[in-house]
């Protein structure tokens, strides 16, 4: 399967030509095959577009793919930022989704224990 990523043109990728969902989701339409999805990044589109979940829900047949990452900044994905993953994760996996999802911030932390506490906190919010 091909997955096409899509970013945000706000603040990482400037002048990107798949970043919005609904832009992806028609060309996946048009080539109307099965072996052609959508990476969603989530970060990217809360950054461009926000209203995640009701774009996983609307669109999840043309999802192949997620990562993460916190808004703002790219960092941890707790409390320290705008999206709640637990509920993210829980409207992925009520569309059927049986795939993984790549954690794909940056942590924040100095040393490589931080940074290991920071994934192992990620992976058990998504842990839905």
């Amino acid at each position: 399967i091909i997955q096409m990523e899509v970013f945000n043109s706000k603040i990482d990728h400037k002048d990107y030509m798949a970043d919005k969902s609904a832009w992806a989701v028609e060309l996946c339409k048009q080539i109307a095959s099965p072996n052609f999805k959508i990476l969603y990044d989530i970060y990217h589109m809360q950054i461009n577009e926000g209203d995640v979940i009701r774009t996983i829900q609307n669109n999840h047949q043309y999802l192949g793919h997620y990562h993460t990452a916190g808004v703002p900044g790219r960092h941890e994905i707790n409390e320290s930022q705008e999206l709640f993953y637990p509920a993210i994760m829980n409207a992925i996996l009520k569309t059927g989704y049986t795939g993984f999802v790549a954690q794909e911030f940056i942590p924040t932390g100095k040393t490589n224990t931080e940074k290991i506490a920071a994934l192992k906190d990620a992976v058990k919010r998504c842990d839905v």
